[in-house]
């Protein structure tokens, strides 16, 4: 019996291990054939399964593209479709506050950056620009308008550009007919330009400042465009932008770019501030940024030693103004200079002066002579230790020739020497008399209010050219040093 017993038992197991032996492979068949979303990821998808989930694109027109530019062709809107609206953050988002895109704090310019989507638009009165804030701030964001001065000083008269930062109650921006994958740079070319001071100190430079780190990729927006400006200092506009220069008061586009920079950042007269600089430009690397646009030489020693000629003479540029303040003695003071061993080279630069031109008569000099006044501007041209010799008017005026020419030439690694004429070198001495508070109290009239007209736009200069010639000569002994 025990022997019948142990016979079973031991069949029992074994029909009861291929039993469940043959189960488990029945399970992982039915596993594996049964349900199709656990097959093989090896096994692809059919073409109709991956149209039918893939995401859905809209049919367009293909926008073309012409000199980086990408332009969108228009389209008639669908009579069922309803306007674009921006879309709102869920309410799970955390909300961010949005920083000001304009800054106004500045005592000289006004300005405005955006970062995102930012929509240039001309108009003939005031031209537009529209910021649309991103999706994580729009929920926060102010409906906001500013107008802006966009030259690098607040200049009463220089068309203003609208700035407008939008929000979800405010109307849609128009939409993109072009648009750019560079920055784009939205100033003015109007106010004081036709004065070449004014032309560097308010424009030219300031334009460096703000737009040189872009190594040219950043397009210009103009508004209140003056060709001539333009056209006199194309120079210095093409070594800042490679790309087309819009007017864009009469510009009908709507130019689309994911950085706009309103405005010009101008920091002190004709001068930068290299901690407030991008990449800590200064004004030297101005000058010779100007003359690397004139196509003149970056670092060769002023003219004199420069030239290897035996009989050649230091040369001495002496500007002759033609308005107030002009030498009514010129050509006693260029004989005084070729005396004392210049050569002389004279000059009376014109509104439209051939820039090219002059600025290689300039680098061709060792001094640069001339009375207080906007002819010194032509100080960009020399060359590093040439020597900006600047004749003071009577009057109270050295605050004025140091802050607008002496400081920046000492910062554009020039040299500077000056000659302060007496009362009697003035013609004012003559037409007020000696006994005139013209005269005798220059601080006395400026507290009055009325020293600009007679100091600035009625005087003339008479050198004593006795008392004149030794400066002559020092000026001589600093470009032989």
């Amino acid at each position: 019996m025990k022997f019948i017993r142990k016979i079973t038992y031991t069949v029992t197991e074994t029909w009861l291990g291929l039993g469940l032996l043959l189960g488990f492979f029945l399970v992982v068949a039915l596993y594996l054939t049964g349900f199709p979303q656990f097959a093989s990821t090896e096994t692809y998808e059919s073409s109709s399964d991956m149209e039918r989930f893939a995401p859905k694109e809209e049919v367009a027109q293909t926008p073309t593209s012409q000199g980086g530019e990408t332009i969108i062709p228009q389209e008639e809107p669908s009579k069922t479709e309803e306007p674009e609206k921006l879309e709102e953050p869920k309410e799970t988002e955390e909300i961010v506050p949005m920083n000001p895109i304009c800054d106004f704090s500045d005592w000289r310019y006004d300005g405005c950056e955006m970062h995102g989507d930012a929509r240039a638009v001309g108009h003939e009165n005031n031209s537009i620009v529209y910021f649309i804030p991103p999706t994580s701030l729009i929920q926060t964001a102010e409906a906001q308008e500013w107008m802006v001065r966009s030259q690098s000083r607040k200049i009463v008269g220089i068309r203003e550009v609208i700035v407008k930062s939008l929000n979800l109650s405010s109307p849609p921006a128009p939409e993109c007919t072009i648009r750019k994958n560079v920055p784009a740079l939205v100033f003015a070319t109007n106010g004081l330009t036709f004065n070449i001071w004014h032309a560097f100190s308010d424009i030219l430079l300031p334009l460096f400042t703000t737009s040189r780190a872009f190594d040219g990729e950043v397009q210009f927006l103009i508004t209140d465009y003056q060709d001539w400006f333009v056209r006199k200092y194309n120079k210095v506009f093409k070594a800042l932008t490679n790309y087309e220069i819009i007017d864009f008061d009469n510009d009908r586009e709507v130019r689309c770019y994911e950085h706009i920079v309103v405005g010009l950042r101008g920091h002190r007269e004709l001068s930068i501030d290299p901690a407030r600089a991008p990449r800590n430009y200064d004004t030297f690397q101005f000058r010779m940024f100007v003359r690397d646009a004139y196509s003149l030489p970056l670092w060769l020693d002023i003219p004199y030693k420069a030239n290897e000629s035996l009989d050649k003479k230091p040369r001495l540029l002496i500007i002759l103004r033609g308005g107030s303040r002009k030498f009514e003695n010129a050509d006693e003071i260029i004989a005084a200079a070729e005396q004392v061993g210049f050569e002389v080279v004279k000059s009376e630069p014109g509104f439209m002066e051939d820039m090219n031109e002059f600025a290689k008569k300039v680098d061709s000099c060792d001094v640069l002579l001339g009375a207080h006044g906007a002819g010194l501007t032509n100080m960009v041209f020399l060359r590093t230790n040439a020597i900006l010799f600047q004749v003071v008017p009577w009057g109270n005026m050295n605050w004025a020739c140091n802050l607008f020419y002496n400081d920046p030439a000492r910062e554009m690694r020039l040299r500077v020497l000056e000659y302060n004429i007496t009362a009697e070198e003035s013609t004012l001495y003559d037409k007020y008399g000696k006994d005139s508070v013209v005269i005798n109290d220059p601080e006395q009239l400026e507290k009055w209010g009325n020293a600009s007209v007679a100091y600035w736009q009625e005087q003339n200069l008479r050198l004593d050219i006795s008392r004149f010639t030794p400066v002559l000569e020092q000026a001589l002994q600093l470009v032989k040093e």
